[in-house]
């Protein structure tokens, strides 16, 4: 590990984070991470050779690439801001970088409040999965500056195996919103015609055997219909909870553009649905067993007795 290289911060070690922070310290990398209630994440890093920080203002008086990895905007602005956040401890020049979900709203106010003392701020979505997290092969999607890219970047590949860099700071996190309204319409979409199929007499393996062998096979289909077929709930790790967080992000931002945006509306209102029915810590595939039950279904570890004599 050279000297040269500069230290990274990362804040958020959940599902997503824990896999790119140890591509991160893996690889050559200085690393400080925040420490957490939850240790067993925190511990196995520090085995690899991370350090750790015991507040957000702390981690960035150590650091000079700072990684957000977190629920989603109130989470980001609550360890930015305030006299324990990042920008208390960040000296002119460091960069931060929001790998979370967030409203581009809020990352544009809160790239203003670090640019007027001296720091970065680039927005770096993720897609894919927690198993391509620990494989260092996730998407991302990158709003910053030219230079500030160019520092960011050699980091990013890490833990990216596809990075797009779109243009200023903000963007990476307008395009993610767009990114996961069509993910989710998939979710709802694949949700609603499995139970019109099942209603209609056709099995969950019928349905699969045309979609899942068609064009409307996809990346995001094999991994949704994970749960439906082999009740696997590993393969999609993603909550309901988020996905509806992501929607309603995504509805503000139409609102503010005076988009019109129907189809929208009513994918939000689908995980809206299932979290107000105390389902929000589900994982967004078993969205199938929710309308499922909506429509008298018995979910899909019961399903294979439906066409069984």
């Amino acid at each position: 590990m050279s000297d040269a290289r500069p230290t990274i911060g990362f804040i958020g070690l959940g599902l997503m984070g824990h896999g790119m922070a140890k591509n991160i310290v893996t690889k050559g990398w200085p690393l400080v991470v925040l420490g957490h209630r939850q240790r067993e994440p925190v511990e196995h890093l520090k085995s690899l050779g991370a350090r750790e920080a015991d507040s957000a203002r702390a981690l960035a008086q150590a650091c000079d690439i700072v990684h957000l990895c977190v629920t989603g905007s109130p989470q980001v602005e609550a360890l930015v801001r305030g006299p324990q956040g990042l920008l208390a401890g960040a000296r002119p020049g460091t960069v931060i970088v929001d790998c979370s979900t967030s409203n581009p709203v809020s990352t544009l106010a809160l790239a203003a409040e670090a640019r007027a003392q001296g720091v970065h701020f680039a927005d770096a979505p993720l897609s894919r999965t927690p198993k391509e997290a620990e494989a260092g092969t996730l998407d991302t999607m990158v709003g910053a500056e030219p230079e500030v890219f160019a520092r960011i970047e050699p980091v990013l590949r890490c833990w990216a195996g596809q990075i797009v860099h779109l243009g200023p700071v903000g963007l990476g996190h307008k395009m993610k919103l767009i990114n996961n309204f069509i993910a989710m319409g998939y979710a709802a979409l694949f949700a609603e015609a499995l139970a019109i199929a099942r209603k209609a007499g056709l099995s969950i393996a019928q349905f699969h055997s045309v979609i899942g062998s068609g064009r409307m096979r996809s990346p995001f289909y094999d991994t949704f219909m994970q749960w439906t077929l082999a009740h696997d709930e590993n393969a999609h790790r993603f909550t309901i909870s988020n996905a509806h967080k992501d929607m309603r992000y995504l509805a503000g931002m139409a609102n503010e553009l005076g988009v019109v945006n129907p189809l929208q509306a009513q994918v939000k209102n689908s995980f809206a649905a299932m979290e107000a029915a105390g389902q929000g810590e589900r994982f967004v595939p078993m969205l199938a067993d929710f309308i499922a039950a909506l429509n008298a279904l018995p979910p899909a570890a019961e399903a294979e007795t439906e066409h069984k004599t």
